[in-house]
């Protein structure tokens, strides 16, 4: 994301990296620009300060600044708003924050046409490789070709990968060290960072239901049986649903149609965010992937989700992305469209491939018409392998990161 940045910082007053807790955010920045001087909201005392008084905070910060976890005194953006006007400097304000701030119940300025707002995933497969070579890229380019290997081995790392997932914290340890963070950072954004944006009264119904979320990862949302699960009113999960999705916890993957007016009255899809936290959550690791098929093949879905949508931060912003399923269960699990054009993936954890597996692939395309471009089925096989919908292959999982 750095030329990202750079180019934002080059002709935009405000520039915001959101991303989650513990992404990499405040090391990317001070990285890229260590001459600014550097604020954290962290410290109490500034924090307080700010609070109290924004509009002389702002008043009295440095001609460039980093103010880092803004999320927490959403009391600046007016403030930041006022000197912005009266002096409109390219990249004089660069803000970091762990919760998606244009979607906080506090903030009452958007800074719209004054602020950019960059989003920083956790690391992809494809970065912790340093693999330069964009699954993403090449399937948008309409560049994937058939190819036969002389061995029919299995793809190496796909368990290894989900496991590890994205927070460069976890990926230093390893083991019960690993989990151990990761139930650390989860238990830390409830008790704390929760706060900061909204006030809650059931924050162990809130870890409960992230527990709940990650056994149901890529499946369809259905709140009530959230709500009756928890104990909780339906209006009450939906509101905590709605924060861990502020919070960049999960996602919900919107259905595709080709009605827009229609799309939105179908059911969203539920993905925990970083796979290595819906590991531990699941209580799987890297040996179950034999054993453990059908909740490894969900993790496994969510894992892709989560690649492509990281790469297309650097490729293509405008990227819209959804999922597919029809009345009679047909399901594509994710639709990539760039204005009139429509890509697909599926996502599958066996080595071999059947005449049935691409049929939800032949469906979208049916569907979808000549605005179809074309869809991939990553699979644990290694031949990329022509499928029967048009411009459709079955591509080995670990094309994601070589």
């Amino acid at each position: 994301m750095e030329p990202t940045l750079l180019g934002a910082l080059k002709d935009t007053p405000v520039v915001c990296l959101l991303g989650p807790r513990q992404s990499g955010k405040t090391t990317l920045v001070r990285q890229l620009q260590p001459q600014r001087d550097y604020l954290s909201f962290d410290n109490q005392n500034l924090l307080d300060t700010a609070r109290n008084d924004p509009l002389g905070f702002v008043q009295g910060l440095p001609d460039s600044v980093i103010l880092d976890e803004i999320q927490r005194v959403p009391e600046l953006l007016p403030a930041i708003k006022i000197a912005v006007d009266e002096q409109r400097t390219p990249g004089r304000f660069l803000l970091t924050g762990s919760a998606n701030l244009l979607l906080l119940p506090k903030v009452q300025e958007s800074l719209a046409g004054r602020m950019e707002v960059v989003q920083l995933h956790p690391l992809s497969e494809m970065e912790k490789q340093s693999s330069q070579n964009s699954l993403l890229g090449t399937l948008l380019a309409g560049e994937i070709k058939t190819k036969i290997n002389t061995s029919d081995d299995i793809v190496q790392g796909i368990p290894e990968a989900i496991c590890s997932g994205g927070y460069p914290e976890p990926n230093q340890r390893t083991g019960s060290r690993a989990r151990q963070w990761y139930k650390q950072y989860l238990n830390a954004i409830i008790q704390r960072d929760v706060k900061d944006i909204v006030t809650i009264n059931h924050e162990n119904e809130m870890l409960k239901l992230m527990g709940l979320l990650a056994y149901q990862t890529a499946n369809l949302v259905n709140v009530s049986n959230l709500s009756n699960d928890l104990g909780l009113d339906r209006q009450t999960t939906e509101k905590y649903i709605s924060i861990l999705e502020r919070l960049f916890l999960i996602r919900r993957l919107p259905a595709w149609h080709s009605s827009n007016a229609k799309r939105l009255i179908k059911t969203p899809k539920v993905h925990i965010v970083d796979s290595g936290l819906a590991a531990v959550l699941n209580r799987l690791s890297v040996k179950d992937w034999h054993t453990e098929s059908t909740s490894f093949g969900a993790l496994l879905e969510s894992f892709v989700v989560q690649q492509l949508i990281c790469q297309a931060g650097w490729i293509d912003n405008d990227l819209v992305f959804s999922h597919y399923r029809d009345k009679d269960k047909v399901e594509v699990d994710l639709v990539i469209e760039q204005g009139r054009k429509i890509w697909a993936v599926e996502v599958k954890r066996a080595a071999r491939i059947n005449p049935r597996d691409g049929n939800g692939l032949a469906k979208l395309a049916s569907r979808a018409g000549k605005n179809f471009a074309g869809g991939i089925l990553l699979y644990s096989g290694t031949n990329c392998l022509p499928l029967k919908a048009n411009n459709c292959f079955a591509v080995p999982m670990d094309r994601l990161w070589q």
